[in-house]
């Protein structure tokens, strides 16, 4: 059974992160790593989809930036309490590859007892009921993705409400507090969705620390 390395990093800046992925994926295209996923938070950032129209972004100057990123999808936010995911992996199917991100998330989510669904009858993403707990949109260069899935743990919802998330007027956010009203869920649920995809994608989850991964991809000049 072939690896994957999971590296939990914390709070990352946006642009750090996008530089670390960028650096991942050359490694894992050449075949210098195996499959990795990068589990994180971001400060405050809007990241804004190659199809985002202008409607879309905040009528207002909140004081969080906006990021135009080459995933799919449109915009969407991110912030503390918001647990993301990026998958650095050589894909077959991209949409199967889709649904097994999805599956995994709503595993996770039935260990804390929310009974989800992935994106069968709606846009991708994971839902409960008609409200929305996760977002998904990779991009894929030479069979190996970036970007990934960001799932709503227990961080404020509000700047959700100053956009058009995902495109989706009047989709109603939710999180893993507001569904279950715990709070400090973030350990649990990041570990059980590392579990989840691993076990989804057929890998053997191997945690692996960031100056380990840099320097299997060499790459350690980034964590400067």
């Amino acid at each position: 059974m072939d690896d994957l390395w999971v590296c939990e990093l914390g709070s990352v800046p946006y642009g750090e992160a996008l530089a670390l992925q960028e650096a991942v994926r050359a490694a894992r295209q050449q075949d210098a790593i195996p499959d990795v996923l990068l589990l994180l938070e971001h400060p405050p950032v809007y990241t804004r989809g190659r199809r985002t129209a202008d409607a879309e972004l905040p009528l207002a100057d909140h004081g969080i930036e906006i990021v135009d990123v080459d995933r799919g999808g449109k915009l969407t936010y991110h912030g503390p309490g918001q647990l993301v995911g990026y998958p650095i992996v050589r894909l077959g199917p991209i949409v199967e590859f889709l649904r097994t991100m999805e599956q995994a998330i709503v595993a996770a989510l039935a260990s804390e007892g929310i009974e989800a669904r992935g994106a069968d009858e709606r846009p991708t993403g994971v839902w409960v009921g008609d409200r929305k707990i996760a977002s998904l949109g990779i991009h894929v260069q030479r069979r190996v993705s970036t970007h990934g899935f960001a799932i709503n743990v227990d961080g404020d919802l509000e700047p959700f409400s100053w956009i058009v998330p995902c495109g989706l007027d009047g989709v109603q956010m939710t999180s893993v507090a507001r569904e279950t009203g715990q709070t400090g869920r973030m350990r649990c649920v990041r570990r059980r969705v590392a579990y989840e995809l691993a076990s989804a994608m057929g890998r053997r989850q191997r945690l692996v620390s960031r100056a380990r991964l840099e320097d299997a991809a060499g790459t350690r000049a980034l964590a400067a």
